[in-house]
C-alpha cells in the first residue's frame, strides 16, 4: 500500500489516541496536522523498517513529548463518561498514560507499543502496571458486600482487599445491609439479589440509593431477574460463578467512570450518583 494510503487508514485511530492523550480533540488534531506536515516535508521521518502505524504513532509521540504536553485538557463538549475518563487519565504520569492508552485503547501488542515508545517490552509492561496502580489509587474506597454465602463473601472480600479497598461490612440480609451503610457510608456496594432470610438484595439496594448515591455492582446467579427489560437495568452485573479478574475489572470500571467517586474518608465524601439499580 502506498505510504499516503497507509497513513490515511491509520489516522482515525490516531485521532482517537490523540484526543485521549490530550483530552482535547482540537489540540490532538493540531498535533497530528503538524506530524503530517513533517512527513510531507521529509518522508524519511517515517522509519521504513517499521510498520506504518507504529512509525506514525512514534512520530506523533515524539512531537507530543517535545512540546511538553503533559496534562490533558477537557474540551467542554464531551459526554459525562468522556469527561470522567479524561479526568482520571489526566492524573496519570505522562509515560504510563501513553503506554496504557497504546495497550488498552489502541490495542497495540507489548512489542509494537515498545517500538512506538522506543523502549523494551519490559519497560512497557512496567509502565502499564504503574498506570493501573495510579488509576486504582484514585478510586480506592470503602466497600459494603451484601452476600449470604459465607465462602462467596470471603472471596469477594479478598478480591476487594487485594485492590486496595476496605470492606466495612458483609451483610447477609436486607436489614443488615441498611444497618451497615447507616453506620458507615461506603463508596461501592457489591450485592447479591437473593439473601439469607428470603429478603431481596434489589430492595436493599433501592433503599440504600434513597439514602446515598453510590455505584452498585450486582453479583448473582440469577441475572435474568435483573435483565427483564421492564425497568432500568443495572449498569454493572457479574454472573455467578465468577472469575476474580472479572470482578476486579467490573468493580474498577464502576469506580473509574463514576464522576463523584472519591478516595475513602468520611461519609460526606461518598455521594456518587449512578443509576445501577
Amino acid at each position: 500500500m502506498h505510504l499516503s494510503k497507509s497513513i490515511s487508514a491509520a489516522l482515525p485511530k490516531l485521532r482517537r489516541y490523540a484526543r485521549a492523550l490530550t483530552g482535547n480533540q482540537a489540540e490532538g488534531d493540531a498535533l497530528i496536522a503538524a506530524v503530517l506536515e513533517t512527513v510531507i516535508a521529509d518522508p524519511d521521518k517515517m522509519p521504513r523498517e517499521l510498520p506504518v502505524k507504529v512509525a506514525l504513532y512514534r512520530l506523533f509521540l515524539q512531537s507530543f513529548n517535545a512540546q511538553g504536553s503533559g496534562t490533558p485538557l477537557q474540551s467542554g463538549n464531551e459526554t459525562e463518561l468522556e469527561q470522567v475518563a479524561d479526568l482520571r487519565l489526566s492524573r496519570l504520569s505522562p509515560q504510563p498514560r501513553q503506554a496504557y492508552l497504546l495497550r488498552a485503547l489502541e490495542g497495540f501488542s507489548a512489542e509494537d507499543a515498545a517500538l512506538v515508545l522506543e523502549m523494551d517490552d519490559e519497560q512497557v509492561t512496567r509502565l502499564v502496571a504503574q498506570a493501573n496502580r495510579e488509576m486504582m489509587d484514585q478510586v480506592k474506597t470503602d466497600v459494603l458486600i451484601i452476600e449470604d454465602e459465607p465462602m462467596i463473601a470471603l472471596d469477594l472480600k479478598e478480591i476487594m482487599t487485594a485492590l486496595g479497598h476496605t470492606v466495612t461490612a458483609v451483610a447477609r440480609t436486607h436489614r443488615e445491609a441498611l444497618a451497615a451503610i447507616a453506620a458507615r457510608p461506603v463508596g461501592l456496594v457489591l450485592a447479591d439479589i437473593q439473601l439469607a432470610d428470603g429478603s431481596s438484595g434489589i430492595e436493599a439496594v433501592n433503599d440504600i440509593l434513597t439514602m446515598f448515591g453510590v455505584p452498585i455492582v450486582f453479583i448473582t446467579a440469577y441475572p435474568e431477574r435483573l435483565l427483564t427489560g421492564k425497568r432500568p437495568e443495572p449498569t454493572f452485573l457479574i454472573t455467578k460463578p465468577f472469575e476474580p479478574e472479572n470482578v476486579k475489572a467490573i468493580t474498577s470500571q464502576a469506580l473509574f467512570f463514576n464522576l463523584k467517586a472519591k478516595p475513602r474518608g468520611n461519609g460526606s465524601e461518598h455521594r456518587p450518583s449512578l443509576g445501577s439499580a
